[in-house]
This record gives structure tokens, C-alpha cells and sequence, in this order.
């Protein structure tokens, strides 16, 4: 039982942290505040992370991990394309702290390696599914213009990554990214079916 409360201690100080980054960045990051928060002294802090670098990447893997549930699935690569952008702007509404926290996350992934490489796992895993669910609408004549797998996967992310900048214009930048790449695909099928 004592490694399950150790467990249960370690992902209650990623999130405190998590919560502490959403609030003030990393500069605001202070490992005695996030020990405070958790109820625990900041020396017993160290048992479960060495260093703050080290309560940093788990930061950035909870963080990440938040994502797996957009995945686009399905058998039709249009509506599964349409549900990942859905489930995407859901979260930017609903979990403005969550893309505080990625901001965040690129940012220091500029000078830190241990972020850097986890960022660089979720964003090519992110790649991974959009480009394979673009391959697949691109065998089943689902897009209604020749499309560039690679590229308009990397416009997805780059779509993201800006309207969770801006959030309030979030819906647009999402309602517009739907009718280029989907809505003109469904169009286009539903023409070719008639």
C-alpha cells in the first residue's frame, strides 16, 4: 500500500504543479507553494521528484496525456476528422488551462531538453493519427481536392497551437478549418454518391 499512496502523493504534486504553471507560467512555479498545496513539506517533495526539472517533465506527460482522448477514430475519415477538431474546440472552451499550460510547454521546450522531448513524443504522435486518418480520406476519395498528408497535418497542428492563443476566436478558426477540409469532402461524396 505504501507505493500506491507514494503514486497516488507523486500525481497529486503534478497536478498542484500543473495547476501552479495554468496560473503563473513556469516563472511562477515554486516548489514549496506546490508542496503547500498538496499538504506536505517541501523537503518530502524531493522523495517523489530529485529536482524541479524532474516535477517539470511530469508536468509536461500529464499534460500531454490530457489529449488522448481527441484522437480522431472511426471508419470514416471525414467524421473522425470532424470529432478530433470537435473534441479539440471543446477543450479550448472548456480547459483554457490546459492550452495555458501547452503555451507554457512549447515555451520551454525551447531550452530544455527533458520538455522538449516530450513535446516532441506528443507532437509526433498527434502527427501520427492526423496524418494517418488523412491518408485513409485520401484511399476512400474523401477529399474533394488533392491533399498533401503531411502539410495539411501540419496545418491542423498550426491551427491549434494558434486559436489556443486566442481562444475566443477559437470556434471560428475551428468552424473554418471543418469547412476546408471536411465539409467540402462530404459535399463533394455525397455528389459523387448521387
Amino acid at each position: 500500500m505504501v507505493g500506491g499512496v507514494r503514486g497516488d502523493r507523486r500525481e497529486q504534486l503534478v497536478v498542484a504543479a500543473y495547476r501552479r504553471v495554468a496560473e503563473a507560467g513556469f516563472e511562477g512555479l515554486r516548489l514549496r507553494q506546490v508542496a503547500e498545496d498538496v499538504g506536505i513539506d517541501h523537503s518530502t517533495l524531493h522523495h517523489h521528484f530529485a529536482t524541479k526539472q524532474d516535477l517539470i517533465g511530469a508536468v509536461a506527460e500529464y499534460t500531454t496525456r490530457q489529449f488522448w482522448t481527441t484522437a480522431p477514430q472511426g471508419p470514416e475519415p471525414a467524421a473522425a476528422l470532424r470529432e478530433h477538431l470537435q473534441a479539440l474546440r471543446r477543450l479550448i472552451e472548456d480547459r483554457p488551462d490546459l492550452f495555458a499550460v501547452t503555451v507554457e510547454l512549447d515555451l520551454r521546450a525551447r531550452r530544455d531538453p527533458a520538455v522538449a522531448a516530450a513535446m516532441a513524443r506528443h507532437e509526433a504522435g498527434w502527427r501520427e493519427v492526423l496524418t494517418t486518418v488523412l491518408s485513409e480520406g485520401v484511399a476512400h476519395g474523401s477529399w474533394t481536392v488533392p491533399v498533401d498528408v503531411a502539410a495539411v497535418a501540419e496545418l491542423v497542428i498550426a491551427a491549434v497551437k494558434g486559436a489556443r492563443l486566442v481562444p475566443e476566436v477559437a470556434g471560428q478558426v475551428f468552424e473554418q478549418l471543418q469547412a476546408l477540409l471536411i465539409d467540402g469532402a462530404h459535399d463533394h461524396a455525397e455528389g459523387e454518391r448521387s
